[in-house]
């Protein structure tokens, strides 16, 4: 691979992790956002950039509001969309809706073991996902093997906003870095050019 090539494929892998902060950078202020952690290696065809997601947890906030729910631990909670489609989601900010279902900021339904779940307004859920109602256990939760569930909390997006401004920094200046050093060989490159053909004439 030739000098131009190569800093062809930095100033990609430049661009794509300077994609990576920017996204993670929007999502800064994203309940149960998990943020995605860029990689940049040298192989066969050049620089190329990977990225991960950061499967650490957020910090968990207290809100006191008993259907404000965060997941310790791995694991989300179960949703449906409106087109019914099934999804996972570690933010857990539920107000019930008309019918008395639990429902996020995007009217995504909080699934049950037995479908979308229905609770009265004084409903409690406990470690475990388990709905009660008057002291009485009416439902639990659809959650994944080891989750534990804390009522009146939301976890906060696991990214470091400093850090990602740092990252943006970099990249930007990596970017920079590789289009000057393209440019310097190509100039290189049409000096020789013109030299050959002086010396030829």
């Amino acid at each position: 691979m030739d000098g131009i090539a190569l800093m062809a494929t930095a100033m990609r892998a430049a661009k794509a992790r300077l994609d990576v902060s920017a996204s993670n950078l929007a999502n800064v202020s994203t309940d149960g956002f998990r943020g995605h952690v860029a990689r940049v290696t040298l192989g066969r065809l050049g620089l190329v950039t990977t990225s991960r997601s950061d499967r650490e947890p957020g910090p968990l906030r207290h809100t006191g509001r008993a259907f404000d729910l965060a997941i310790a631990g791995p694991g989300a909670f179960f949703v449906r969309d409106r087109a019914g489609r099934i999804s996972q989601s570690r933010s857990g900010s539920f107000e019930r809706d008309a019918f008395g279902r639990l429902a996020d900021e995007r009217g995504r339904v909080l699934l049950g073991s037995r479908g979308a779940l229905v609770v009265g307004a004084d409903a409690t859920i406990d470690s475990r996902g388990i709905v009660r109602e008057a002291g009485t256990a009416r439902a639990n939760l659809r959650l994944a093997p080891g989750s534990v569930v804390q009522s009146g909390f939301l976890e906060g997006p696991n990214v470091d906003a400093v850090h990602e401004m740092v990252d943006v920094l970099e990249a930007e200046r990596a970017f920079e870095t590789a289009e000057k050093t393209l440019s310097a060989i190509d100039e290189a490159r049409q000096k020789d050019v013109n030299d050959v053909a002086r010396l030829k004439s």
